[in-house]
């Protein structure tokens, strides 16, 4: 049973989506691997894993070649074995989505379930907090999606030379990103000589943060205003387009005093 592990550790198979591919929970399956033979385990159970494996049997796992080409084979077994389980208890939210988006939607989730309920470190859980405001950000920043394309292009998941996006300026961001961790992973950038760079994209992000605020507080100082010149005391739902229509008209008129 320790090649077995071994085996599942260079596949890199979280134990909650294997305790998913074969139908039990994730104390069980450890109850399993600890036992002294895959003999030992139920038929049912047994035959899935060696399937899963692509194997006749546990004698077999001494000599297993893990190569990416197996991983890769292993892997897709395993999504579509995990699939059906975790269709039926997710996608059952997903209606009005088409079908690839609920298949991405799906392997989004189980991916980030299986992530957090694998690792309890404090940093799984701070990458995957930036990670949600990521996506937040994409709203307002359009060129965040190149960072991802950047990404699935590096790992090997996406052709180079493919682009989805503007090409042009996809092909300008990949190269000077490229460039950035060339540097960075090469030991030629160092903390000394990146202070005041740091320093800029600190201050850069403090006078945007002041921006928004003076903003909100444009905004609260309008919203006040409308309020008081329609006679009301707080927006609700029968009066929030008043309100809203008299807000833009207030900031209007000042856009056009300045």
């Amino acid at each position: 049973m320790d090649r077995l592990n071994e085996i599942l550790n260079e596949l890199g198979i979280s134990k909650v989506r294997l305790a998913k591919y074969l139908g039990v929970s994730r104390q069980m399956l450890y109850n399993y691997l600890a036992m002294n033979s895959i003999r030992d385990w139920p038929k049912e159970k047994s035959t899935r894993l060696l399937g899963l494996l692509n194997i006749k049997g546990e004698e077999e796992l001494a000599n297993l070649p893990v190569d990416s080409n197996y991983i890769m084979d292993v892997e897709s077994r395993l999504n579509d074995g995990v699939k059906d389980s975790s269709d039926k208890e997710i996608l059952t939210d997903l209606k009005g989505f088409s079908k690839k988006e609920q298949e991405l939607l799906s392997d989004i989730i189980n991916l980030l379930k299986d992530k957090l309920a694998e690792d309890k470190s404090k940093d799984t859980f701070f990458a995957y907090t930036y990670l949600y405001h990521f996506l937040q950000s994409m709203e307002t920043n359009k060129d965040l999606k190149y960072i991802l394309a950047y990404v699935s292009k590096s790992m090997g998941f996406t052709n180079p030379n493919e682009f989805l996006f503007n090409q042009d300026q996809q092909f300008i961001f990949e190269g000077i990103l490229f460039s950035g961790l060339t540097l960075y992973n090469n030991g030629g950038a160092s903390k000394v000589k990146l202070a005041e760079a740091h320093k800029r994209f600190v201050q850069d992000i403090e006078h945007k943060n002041e921006e928004k605020l003076s903003r909100t507080q444009e905004l609260n100082t309008a919203k006040v205003q409308a309020l008081r010149e329609l006679g009301y005391t707080e927006i609700n739902e029968d009066n929030a387009k008043e309100v809203l229509e008299k807000i833009a008209e207030i900031q209007s008129r000042q856009t056009r005093k300045v």
